[in-house]
């Protein structure tokens, strides 16, 4: 196995600076503000999917209340006629009489 070497004298070897990796500052930033903001658009999404399933529930939940009330209504509009048909049979058969 081949393995590279460097030559560095000792001039450069007690140098702290020497062969230290070059940090821009604009770019460390950047990058630090792009992922608080990837976190803060993830909480966000989150939050508004929450709230799209609880819209969701609730229109659900109206539904079928309301499905219900047309239900009773249907009920009660049924009795209604079945009364109404009653009264005009009995009408029917007074006048025949």
């Amino acid at each position: 196995m081949i393995q590279d070497h460097f030559y560095v004298c000792p001039g450069h070897l007690k140098d702290r600076g020497f062969c230290t990796p070059i940090v821009d500052e604009a770019e460390a930033e950047a990058k630090k503000k792009k992922d608080e903001l990837d976190r803060e658009i993830e909480l966000i999404q989150a939050e508004y999917a929450e709230k799209l399933k609880k819209r969701k529930k609730s229109k659900d939940s109206k539904k079928k209340e309301k499905s219900t009330e047309k239900d009773k209504g249907k009920e009660k509009e049924d009795s209604k006629d079945d009364e109404d048909d009653e009264g005009a049979k009995a009408e029917k058969e007074k006048n025949e009489k």
